[in-house]
């Protein structure tokens, strides 16, 4: 369940505008999810793979050049789902959870 909600949170970090790894691991450690290095490069890898992330060098005035990664149109269209299902699924967790404390 994390990893999809890890796909989920990076997808929408990158809704915005293009990113490079160390800048969404930031956002990531913002919000007090604890990602290191060494899970966001395969799942930046993967979700390139799977056709929802593009990814562009550029120079970097401050050392060697940073790879971008952005969403293509695919992943746009697949991050509008998933909000939808997110939006469900707080709902019913909500539904569930609030029945229970009455």
């Amino acid at each position: 369940m994390r990893k999809g909600v890890l796909e989920y949170c990076i997808l929408s970090i990158l809704s915005g505008e293009d990113k490079y790894a160390s800048e969404i691991l930031d956002t990531l450690k913002d919000a007090k999810m604890l990602v290191v290095e060494g899970t966001i490069y395969p799942l930046l890898t993967r979700l390139k793979n799977a056709g929802l992330l593009s990814y562009r060098w550029e120079e970097s005035s401050s050392g060697p050049p940073r790879k971008y990664y952005g969403l293509t149109e695919t992943g746009t269209i697949f991050l509008k789902e998933l909000n939808t299902t997110w939006d469900e699924l707080r709902t019913a967790v909500n539904v569930v959870t609030n029945a229970k404390n009455k």
